[in-house]
């Protein structure tokens, strides 16, 4: 019997772990390796308060006006409030933060800065802070007797008391097909957290790992859950343009320290769409790179750092500068290509500050929850603060419910007696690609009404062959995760269908203009 079933293995689910293990038996699932996760691609660092010259009202209202108004006051504050106190236990747990010495010889942790923030306030691991995140908590979780951890597993559903024919709607666990045996198995578990991630991999382009396919949102919409903003999808305005990069980020922190976007002239742009230039929030950034590679008809456009010296790119972008060598661009003497990619999924399972959704027993930390912090669009670094604080609250909640929760039945074993195995695969792999090439086309960083239309009829049709497929073969994991992911897509075009005004990263061409009172769009199963 699993006290807590934590699907999910980035900084959200690990963090949670970490504080419940002492108390409680836990296990946490990965569809991959352990570090498989959009965590470990973080590069620049996470928002707090840390400064002297820093204060929370600004922190607050920084994350309220990118947010283009949508943003919960409530929620923001008490997020930012945390910040100090998350980070200082991430420190506990032995993250190793960059530190700077000052005139005087103190040590200090550098701070950096980026876009929509007023101050510097990013505390970072040079450019690889979400690698460094990731392998702290990994060790410390994988040395912690009261923490199993199942790798090459995949969710394929939650369970609930009225699937299985009960009169409670509870959370009682969920059916996971082992991917190395093939073999699916029913985990009971008193407690169940959704650490899933996003849903970049409905994009043609994004910045995220394969794994990224929407499977909590899925999973927790058939059980019940409502989701929330679902049209807010962040697209990375700078994500490296090579073939073989396979869109790797070029982080924020870059442009925070100087680096310049360029038209392949090697003429400014920025000045003419916001006061802010480069440092305007990522929505304004993306939407202008993609109004120039429209208007010119270039693959890309160019960021330049060159003006700064080797040493301090090297010493501040260690990572993106030898990746970047790698691939034959020399950033400390030359711009480099870039294009935006899907990042970040604003919206997603309707929480409160705990984390509980709309099931009893279930929760949704991380990216996969929609809080109310991020509104119409989330600010850089603000993901990961949201991770650790979520991740408390929900661990103080779960353990001061944990003795109270009644055993829950036995559950039915899954039923393969109606299946076959498919002849068909090439169904799925179409179905993919084409989901994900209408997605970019249709309901990218720049929309219409047509537009989505057209991508409600195809993703209409897609669902219905993926249904037939699901019930007549045996399921497998590309088949989850695209049964997953288009559901994803048929919530993100109808929750844009909506919205019928331009807010934050949700901007379409017949309703330019924003109204004036901000709403959440809520979708109820």
């Amino acid at each position: 019997m699993i006290d807590i079933l934590i699907i999910g293995s980035g900084a959200a689910g690990l963090s949670l772990a970490l504080e419940v293990a002492d108390h409680a038996k836990v296990t946490i699932l990965s569809k991959n390796t352990l570090d498989c996760c959009n965590t470990k691609y973080a590069q620049g660092g996470i928002s707090a308060v840390l400064g002297a010259d820093d204060s929370l009202d600004s922190h607050v209202a920084d994350t309220i006006d990118a947010g283009a108004g949508l943003c919960n006051k409530e929620i923001v504050e008490f997020t930012v409030s945390q910040g100090p106190e998350r980070i200082a236990w991430l420190i506990e747990q032995g993250m190793p933060f960059t530190q700077v010495s000052d005139n005087k010889g103190n040590v200090n942790y550098h701070l950096t800065r980026e876009g929509g923030h007023s101050h510097r306030r990013v505390i970072h691991a040079a450019d690889a802070t979400g690698k460094a995140i990731i392998s702290t908590l990994t060790a410390k979780v994988k040395a912690h007797p009261n923490i199993q951890v199942l790798e090459y597993h995949i969710i394929i559903d939650l369970i609930t008391g009225t699937k299985i024919g009960l009169s409670t709607s509870r959370c009682l666990g969920a059916y996971v097909l082992n991917l190395t045996t093939n073999k699916i198995v029913a985990l009971q578990a008193s407690f169940v957290v959704l650490a899933t991630g996003g849903a970049g991999e409905a994009y043609l382009y994004t910045s995220n790992p394969d794994v990224a396919t929407g499977d909590g949102i899925a999973m927790a919409w058939r059980a019940g859950c409502r989701v929330a903003n679902m049209e807010f999808i962040q697209f990375h305005p700078t994500c490296l343009y090579h073939p073989k990069a396979k869109s790797f980020l070029i982080s924020e922190a870059v442009r925070g320290e100087g680096g310049k976007l360029l038209l392949p002239d090697t003429s400014h742009f920025m000045q003419d769409f916001d006061p802010r230039g480069e440092l305007a929030p990522r929505d304004i950034v993306a939407r202008a790179i993609d109004h120039e590679m429209k208007r010119l008809g270039c693959e890309h456009v160019l960021l330049d750092i060159s003006h700064k010296s080797e040493k301090f790119i090297i010493e501040h972008f260690p990572n993106i500068y030898h990746r970047c060598m790698a691939l034959g661009y020399d950033m400390a003497n030359q711009p480099i290509p870039v294009v935006p990619a899907a990042h970040y999924t604003c919206g997603g399972v309707m929480t409160d500050r705990c984390g509980r959704t709309d099931v009893e027993g279930l929760y949704a930390i991380g990216e996969v929850a929609s809080t109310g912090l991020h509104g119409a669009n989330r600010m850089a670094s603000n993901s990961l603060l949201e991770c650790l604080v979520f991740a408390h609250t929900a661990s103080v909640d779960i353990l001061s419910k944990l003795k109270s929760v009644a055993p829950p039945p036995k559950l039915p074993s899954w039923d393969e007696s109606r299946v076959t195995d498919s002849d068909e695969e090439v169904v799925v792999s179409h179905n993919w690609d084409e989901l994900r090439r209408f997605m970019w086309d249709y309901v990218g960083i720049v929309r219409t009404s047509k537009r989505l239309q057209r991508a409600k009829s195809r993703v209409d049709l897609l669902q219905n062959e993926i249904y037939e497929y699901y019930s007549n073969f045996r399921v497998s994991n590309d088949l989850i995760e695209l049964r997953n992911l288009t559901l994803v897509a048929d919530l993100i075009i109808r929750s844009a269908q909506q919205r019928h005004e331009s807010r934050g990263l949700h901007y379409t061409l017949d309703y330019p203009n924003k109204k004036p009172v901000a709403q959440n769009t809520i979708l109820t199963p």
